[in-house]
């Protein structure tokens, strides 16, 4: 069994209210994504809790749309709070986004720990394909959530994703 794991950090200067105000509110999910037929069809209209089941369509590729649920498991108030895939591309999707106050603004982190389907051909497409697509969608979102909210000051970027 093969698991992969991105990590990222993100500083934003704005408040931790802010910041939790805009990224626990599902429905702002569509604007973090690059065009991916992202689509949210249900779930979203609540703010975040635990037991929150969200679906969505997704196209990660053109010509294919798949359908994704998945379940915010914990949340603790601007804090963190965890996603996990109940259906989807992947055979397992655990997702948990971090806050933190600091000097000047707040300091988002996000640990992805995945593992995809096919065994032997699904490490092929992960070395091929989906690493760099991941990468990709958490650059996108980086660039977007600068645009919303501007830049921190002395940003250090943080992207890493290794095997585990």
């Amino acid at each position: 069994m093969k698991l992969y794991q991105l990590h990222t950090k993100q500083k934003l200067p704005i408040s931790v209210e802010e910041a939790w105000d805009f990224l626990s509110n599902p429905s702002n999910l569509e604007k973090i994504t690059p065009d991916m037929g992202f689509e949210i069809l249900s779930g979203a209209d609540k703010p975040m809790f635990a037991g929150q089941i969200i679906q969505y369509t997704v196209s990660p590729f053109p010509g294919i749309k798949t359908k994704w649920v998945t379940e915010i498991t914990h949340v603790k108030d601007k804090e963190f709070f965890v996603d996990e895939q109940r259906f989807g591309p992947y055979s397992l999707w655990h997702h948990k986004h971090f806050l933190k106050e600091i000097e000047g603004g707040v300091e988002m982190e996000d640990i992805v720990d995945y593992k995809l389907p096919f065994g032997f051909l699904g490490r092929i497409m992960h070395s091929l394909v989906i690493k760099h697509k991941l990468k990709r969608i958490f650059e996108y979102r980086e660039k977007k959530l600068i645009a919303l909210f501007g830049e921190f000051e002395n940003q250090i970027k943080v992207i890493q994703m290794k095997s585990i």
